[in-house]
């Protein structure tokens, strides 16, 4: 997107060329079809607005696509992200409109007044102005949807189970160790760890930090993974089960939390909005194998 615009007038020449000297109708009427919306109010404003939005959210996605991850570095990013998105919502119309009008007058395209009435195909006017449409039908719908789809792919529940998690990273000699924080995260798991079981892992995890901590092998670890590889070639997962317990819940949590929007995605390729009023009887009938 970014090529895109910076190389816009020779996209547009391109595709007039196709368009005046095409090898077929066929040719001439997808150059004629993408180049008579190349050059409206409409396409200008929405390419500013996602490259804005995509550059918000690049310095996260990099993050998080890296091998090395630091939790609660991600954690803070994500966090950054929302808000700075929040703040793109609430502040950034004026601004990117600014960029718009820049780009249309710098390229010699129509330059829309946000006061008069929003036209749609074939002159038909509306009921609504520009400003409303750009802004709370297009900028604040958009928006709200990002914001929404970052509540829910990083609600506050995993946003403080993974700030926890990162007590057990071993960077820097442990120096993010901390017990109340990994207690905190056998108490989201009942399942997995009853009341004596919560009694044994405080008492645990006093005597591992100070074990690991002086340990030279434990001294030059990257992350969780190292850590349990390094705890069950030691032997030291047998002495510190409920520790590695922890670990293990750790290191799972992500693929996880994968599997099931995996799962729900899957789905809505069956549950689609034609059949959204089907019951569970049914859907569990479409959903299995033949």
């Amino acid at each position: 997107m970014v090529s895109l615009k910076s190389l816009f007038p020779e996209v547009v020449k391109a595709l007039q060329y196709v368009k005046n000297g095409g090898d077929n109708g066929v040719s001439h009427l997808q150059a004629s079809g993408v180049l008579s919306y190349f050059v409206t109010f409409d396409f200008v404003f929405y390419l500013h607005l996602m490259l804005h939005i995509l550059g918000l959210t690049n310095v996260l996605s990099q993050a998080l696509q890296r091998k090395d991850q630091n939790i609660k570095e991600a954690v803070s990013l994500v966090q950054g992200t929302k808000r700075s998105l929040q703040n793109f919502r609430d502040n950034g119309f004026d601004g990117l409109l600014e960029d718009v009008y820049y780009f249309c007058q710098k390229n010699d395209l129509e330059r829309l007044n946000m006061d008069e009435q929003y036209v749609v195909s074939r002159n038909r006017k509306t009921n609504i102005t520009n400003q409303h449409y750009f802004k709370v039908d297009i900028f604040n719908m958009v928006l709200d949807m990002i914001i929404q789809e970052f509540s829910d792919q990083f609600s506050e529940v995993s946003i403080e189970l993974l700030t926890y998690m990162a007590a057990l990273s071993p960077r820097n000699s442990f120096d993010m160790f901390d017990s109340s924080k990994l207690m905190k995260i056998s108490e989201m798991y009942p399942m997995d760890f009853s009341e004596a079981d919560r009694e044994h892992l405080k008492r645990e995890l006093d005597v591992y930090y100070e074990v690991v901590r002086q340990d030279e092998k434990f001294a030059n670890l990257k992350g969780i993974v190292d850590l349990s590889r390094l705890m069950v070639e030691s032997g030291k997962h047998l002495s510190f089960r409920y520790v590695y317990c922890l670990l293990k819940l750790a290191l799972i949590f992500p693929v996880a939390t994968a599997t099931v929007e995996r799962c729900f995605s899957k789905m809505k390729l069956i549950k689609s909005d034609l059949r959204n009023r089907m019951n569970d009887d049914f859907l569990n009938g479409c959903l299995l194998v033949p």
